[in-house]
């Protein structure tokens, strides 16, 4: 059985226009991979077409999670077999507090699992290990919430839920060089801690925030396919060069 999340030959339509064209990709437990590009080329597409998203039709190809196949779950049901999904731009729920919010998704995904203390303690531990204050749960969720506040709280959310699988949707989108920091730092703390089996896939734009959690894949998406992959040094050419050299290679390959 394919332990990981694994992508085959994955093609993926919206609005009728194809924009993944044969994705092939693997992101092992414990391991952290980068998925960069210029924009438009189909990276928020294929998170979204993994998460169940009904406005992405995947058309061919496959994915699964360690061995079960992902596309023939609903939403609800890839959450509950460890998948999580952060997203470029957070919904406020009015209303709905931190706390509620955080203990119906825990209980969604992992029903019954932790009696109240056990949960009660599971937060707070959290909040001290992510240096985030405990009035942060009387809020509503992301209600009035600076961008940086919405993406700490993305990173309280993973902690809580301790996914198996990770897909970080442009965690850096929008954030000033403060707000980068402590959600890399956050990142970087939950990989050391209850993260370190978690397998990351970390979409982005610019490799900023690779500067704070390393990557141990890094690959390079351009007009719906993978063109490129290697190592941490390939986001650092790309922070150098950005993705005009890439293009080039890519032309004189015949790949694209």
């Amino acid at each position: 059985m394919a332990r990981g999340l694994v992508v085959s030959k994955l093609h993926v339509n919206a609005q009728s226009n194809e924009i993944l064209k044969g994705i092939d990709l693997q992101v092992e437990a414990g391991r952290v991979h980068a998925l960069m590009g210029p924009n438009g080329s189909g990276k928020s597409t294929l998170a979204f077409a993994l998460a169940g998203h009904p406005g992405y039709e995947v058309t061919e190809g496959s994915a699964t999670l360690d061995g079960e196949d992902l596309l023939a779950l609903s939403p609800d049901k890839r959450a509950k077999a460890g998948l999580f999904l952060s997203f470029q731009y957070p919904a406020a729920i009015p209303g709905v507090s931190v706390a509620n919010f955080l203990r119906t998704a825990r209980q969604s995904v992992k029903p019954g699992d932790l009696p109240p203390a056990k949960f009660r303690q599971l937060v707070f531990e959290q909040l001290d290990l992510l240096g985030i204050e405990t009035s942060f749960l009387g809020r509503y969720v992301n209600d009035g919430f600076s961008g940086g506040e919405k993406k700490r709280l993305e990173m309280l959310q993973l902690a809580v839920l301790e996914p198996k699988y990770a897909i970080l949707d442009e965690t850096d989108s929008g954030l000033d060089v403060d707000a980068l920091r402590a959600v890399g730092d956050s990142l970087r703390t939950l990989r050391a801690g209850n993260g370190a089996e978690t397998g990351f896939l970390i979409i982005t734009h610019y490799p900023r925030i690779l500067q704070y959690i390393e990557a141990d894949v890094v690959h390079i998406m351009m007009d719906g396919r993978l063109v490129k992959t290697g190592d941490a040094q390939l986001a650092q050419r790309i922070e150098a060069e950005g993705y005009d050299g890439i293009r080039e290679e890519v032309a004189a390959s015949g790949a694209a």
